[in-house]
């Protein structure tokens, strides 16, 4: 169904943003560079710091096709991140929240994020998540 889809992206750009290298490691080792088979490779491009976020969103040639923001992040969560984006990019990127626990579900719905996923991360979950938003990306494209 995506085979063509497949062919015209060379990789997706996934901005990974937590200020512990630790969490970034964890979604990059749970998602692989490839997570299905359907998508194209996942090029990972990973922020420790709010600032170079906004550097990577603002540009516009090389913006990344989806965003994961750990909503546990200090000093800027990543909740207020997604909000921020939402708010002022047009056409922003998919978000997917790592949110403290599951019961905070309802923050990622605040920011407005497509998707959120607990810590711990569970990696079929995040996959699973992920897989959703990567073929919404690609069916816009």
């Amino acid at each position: 169904m995506y085979d063509s889809i497949v062919t015209e992206h060379e990789a997706l750009r996934v901005l990974i943003y937590s200020d512990d290298r630790d969490v970034r490691a964890a979604v990059v080792a749970a998602l692989g560079t490839r997570p299905h088979p359907d998508l194209p490779p996942f090029e990972y491009v990973e922020v420790a710091t709010e600032p170079v976020v906004w550097q990577h969103l603002d540009e516009r040639r090389d913006r990344p096709d989806l965003v994961i923001v750990d909503g546990e992040a200090v000093p800027a969560g990543g909740l207020g991140i997604a909000r921020q984006m939402k708010d002022e990019i047009y056409q922003a990127p998919p978000v997917l929240v790592l949110t403290g626990r599951p019961q905070d579900a309802w923050l990622a719905t605040w920011s407005r994020a497509e998707a959120a996923v607990p810590h711990p991360i569970e990696p079929m979950r995040l996959a699973e998540a992920v897989i959703d938003l990567a073929r919404g990306v690609l069916a816009r494209a």
